[in-house]
């Protein structure tokens, strides 16, 4: 099973996603990190952000040669490969690249699991828009900024809670509005609004819309269902 788990930033997707396939026993892929990866691959290589945008041949074989585990590493998180992962980004061909990356990922999760829970912004859209389970993550602008402005302080960076907001809102417009692949649920997606609901809340709506899921396609295929209980 493939559970698409789309929102913008701050909306509590990525808690989502990681509790789903903690109690799912999914593998779970954020799917924010993957440019992160190339661009930290490409620093281990001795190359700056500048010499990523320069040279493309050597950002497609960072891409082409990701693997899953590359999305652990401690320094996704460093400055410098924030700046690379911008430069990475707009390069068509790895953009190419990482889109077939997070399609084998989710259709050959690693470790043989059962199924793939991934978290972006066009999951449901472009990346797996066959995933069974469609999942979009919203909360209003001012709720999403206070939590990383709360983030923000308690990783002791410094941080103003009305330019935060701004820069969201700025955020939300580009990724809503751009042309390609712009942020909005799929047609049949599942719309839970997080500032309305508890994290609990939220979570077991989603893990009942994947029970149902489930169900349904048990109902379909019974013969499925009774051969998973011989081999039980």
């Amino acid at each position: 099973m493939i559970i698409a788990i789309d929102g913008p930033s701050a909306s509590g997707k990525g808690t989502l996603a990681r509790r789903l396939a903690a109690a799912l026993g999914y593998a779970h892929m954020d799917t924010g990190m993957i440019y992160r990866a190339v661009a930290a691959k490409l620093r281990q290589a001795g190359a700056t952000p500048e010499d990523a945008a320069e040279d493309a041949a050597a950002a497609l074989e960072a891409a082409r040669s990701l693997v899953p585990e590359d999305l652990e590493r401690p320094d996704l998180r460093d400055e410098a490969v924030s700046q690379g992962a911008s430069q990475v980004a707009a390069m068509p061909a790895v953009r190419a690249a990482l889109l077939a990356f997070q399609r084998r990922f989710a259709h050959e999760p690693p470790g043989g699991q059962a199924g793939a829970v991934l978290d972006g912004r066009d999951i449901g859209t472009v990346v797996c828009p066959e995933a069974e389970v469609k999942i979009f993550v919203t909360a209003a602008p001012e709720t999403r900024a206070r939590r990383r402005h709360k983030e923000l302080l308690e990783r002791g960076e410094a941080s103003i809670y009305a330019r935060v907001l701004q820069d969201m809102r700025e955020r939300d417009a580009r990724d809503s509005g751009r042309a390609v692949a712009p942020l909005k649920p799929a047609a049949d997606a599942i719309v839970l609004d997080s500032s309305r609901m508890s994290a609990e809340a939220v979570f077991q709506a989603a893990l009942d819309a994947i029970t149902a899921q489930q169900a349904a396609a048990d109902a379909k295929d019974p013969g499925a269902q009774d051969a998973g209980a011989r081999e039980a």
